[in-house]
């Protein structure tokens, strides 16, 4: 009756283990390290990167635990806060002999001691929040209302184009307000525009306007229109605020949409507020050049002792090659409307695909079809200093607006290329509108009391148990634990944040975990009063709680997923941890408990009474 079969210990078996070694890595620490990350996104680290910072701190006498390389950094750990800020000078050095002119940003940060052995497994312990581990929150505005009136700015060039290229007779266009006004001539003149803007324009709302000397057509955007393009101003905004907080070294920055206009920033382990305010706040530029292909330029892009010629600039590519490109810009950022990775259709090559709006697709053709064979330079400029994307040659004419950026690369290096091109700059301004500063003691400080909150609830709660319901108690407390071990373990496979929030579902997730064992066990002390058997007790207490603690805990889980669904920032992180609590609490308090239960009186075939913290029968005797 009580028995389980060896198929189910060997699922406990398996739970307990896996849970034991996931859970493992939280309890090693971390330790000071320094990270290494380019210092803008074309840059890229490589072998003989690593290769020279481990000769670096070798030449330095400066032993490292450990280096990791992840293809996007390279974190070095050492056994103390004194060799961190001796190893960070040294590859800073080592690295940016040229200070006013970095590559790379040499920062401290921390690693965890995991041993080498978990993370073969891919044991990893859970990162820490802004409140547990210090930094800096932001919470930015964005201009949505600029979005929108750079739109129609682009509208106002777009029609125009349009009008012109279908040789539809106007009186001119304009914009005025929310709105770009097209003058017609004559009532049918009026006609055709309409037909051919509601045609070619399918985000824009056409109107005939009366009552003026000519007549005229507004244009607005449609409000399903304008709320695509606040929400693609919003995504493009924090894909660029993820590509330049790389430079700061956050090894887990949260960076997430709080209500339909707001970032918030979150950057665990930062203390310079001034440099991160710098890099979020600054700005990106796209531009479009020829490149000088005279003998004097080519003989500059030979030599760089050799003068640039009068009306060009030197650039570097991101090999290091110098660029000499003329000082002429053609098109810009503004210009541009997306940027997408792809492959050829003729040679099965990676490839950029640029999208322009009207004026750069006419500017676009134009040069290219005067250009045929020269190279053209596409530069991307941040905090005044500019580096050539790729200066591909000119094939032949390019209309349409779409343009196909080629030349040896990789997949990976069409990607990055196009989110440079896509993500460069911000598609609306931001107001930082809210700045806090959290510092390390007090992230310490919150961890000790947060650490000292759960584990003094877990003692109480144990105490209580193993007092009132003596063996059964025991077996409680033993399920609550491992409730606690594979909850923790969990929301490390998943490398969840750990922040106060979740510390605080975690505390309530064992206040409400033991509740199950409780109905358990009053449910078999009820049994018992009646006159039942003890192995028939057990078996019915067990039976018959299931239906309660199934109903209780879906009520939990119910208002857990509406605080995930609704909720945003720590609430959220709270009810990650709760509603994963509540599964867990739901495994362990009773496949876990009945399996030591099953395991310590299944098996006694004459079993007269059990220890559940009630007095046995006249003659009979706990087992």
């Amino acid at each position: 009756m009580n028995r389980y079969a060896w198929w189910k210990y060997a699922v406990l078996a398996v739970a307990l283990v896996v849970a034991a070694l996931y859970a493992l890595p939280n309890l090693f620490g971390e330790a000071p390290a320094v990270q290494v990350s380019p210092a803008r996104a074309a840059h890229r680290l490589d072998e003989g990167t690593v290769a020279r910072i481990e000769q670096a701190l070798a030449g330095a006498s400066l032993r490292a635990e450990a280096v990791q390389f992840d293809g996007a950094s390279v974190r070095v750990r050492f056994a103390s806060t004194d060799d961190q800020i001796r190893a960070r000078d040294v590859i800073e050095r080592t690295l940016n002999p040229d200070a006013a002119n970095p590559g790379y940003v040499v920062a401290l940060s921390l690693l965890p001691r995991t041993p080498a052995w978990l993370q073969a497994l891919g044991a990893k312990p859970m990162y820490l929040g802004l409140d547990l581990r210090g930094g800096v929150h932001f919470l930015l505005q964005v201009d949505m209302a600029a979005a929108t009136s750079k739109r129609l700015d682009a509208l106002v060039g777009e029609v125009r184009t349009l009008l012109r290229e279908r040789d539809v007779r106007h009186g001119g266009v304009r914009r005025e307000g929310d709105a770009v006004r097209v003058r017609a001539r004559d009532a049918a003149g009026l006609r055709q525009a309409a037909e051919l803007l509601a045609r070619e324009l399918p985000d824009v709302a056409v109107a005939e306007q009366a009552g003026g000397a000519e007549p005229e057509l507004a244009l607005t955007l449609r409000p399903e229109a304008v709320r695509r393009l606040q929400e693609q101003a919003l995504k493009q905004n924090i894909l660029t605020l993820h590509n330049r907080i790389n430079e700061l070294g956050v090894a887990e920055p949260v960076i997430q949409q709080q209500g339909l206009d707001r970032i918030v920033v979150q950057l665990p382990g930062v203390q310079d507020t001034a440099k991160a305010k710098d890099i979020l706040g600054r700005t990106a530029t796209l531009e479009i050049r020829m490149v000088d292909e005279s003998p004097e330029g080519l003989a500059a892009e030979r030599d760089p002792a050799a003068p640039v010629p009068f009306g060009s600039e030197r650039y570097l590519d991101r090999n290091g090659r110098a660029v000499i490109v003329k000082r002429e810009v053609i098109l810009t950022g503004d210009n541009l409307t997306d940027a997408q990775a792809g492959f050829d259709s003729q040679t099965q090559e990676p490839v950029v695909n640029l999208t322009l709006d009207a004026k750069g697709a006419r500017i676009f053709r134009d040069v290219t079809r005067d250009n045929v064979g020269k190279r053209m330079a596409i530069l991307l400029f941040e905090k005044g200093k500019g580096e050539v994307v790729t200066a591909p040659v000119i094939r032949t004419e390019i209309g349409g607006g779409r343009v196909q950026i080629s030349g040896r690369m990789t997949t990976q290096e069409a990607n990055d290329t196009a989110l440079l091109l896509r993500a460069g700059s911000l598609a609306a301004p931001m107001e930082i509108i809210e700045e806090r500063t959290v510092g390390p003691s007090l992230g310490a400080d919150n961890i000790r009391k947060g650490f000292n909150s759960v584990v003094w609830g877990f003692v109480a709660v144990v105490a209580f148990m193993c007092v009132y319901y003596t063996f059964f108690g025991l077996v409680s407390s033993l399920a609550l634990a491992f409730n606690l071990l594979l909850l923790v373990a969990i929301l490390s496979m998943l490398q969840a944040t750990l922040t106060l929030p979740g510390i605080a579902a975690i505390a309530l997730t064992l206040g409400m975990a033991i509740d199950a064992n409780v109905l358990i066990n009053e449910r078999i002390r009820e049994e018992l009063r009646n006159g039942s058997a003890p192995q028939t007790a057990i078996h019915k207490g067990y039976e018959h709680a299931w239906g309660t603690i199934v109903d209780s805990n879906i009520t939990s889980l119910l208002a857990g997923l509406a605080l995930l669904t609704f909720g945003s920032g720590p609430v959220r992180g709270f009810a990650v941890v709760h509603c994963i609590g509540i599964l867990t609490s739901m495994f362990s308090a009773v496949m876990f408990s009945r399996g030591l239960v099953n395991l310590w009186y299944g098996r006694q075939r004459k079993l007269k009474w059990i220890a559940i913290g009630i007095a046995p029968p006249a003659g009979g005797k706990a087992a």
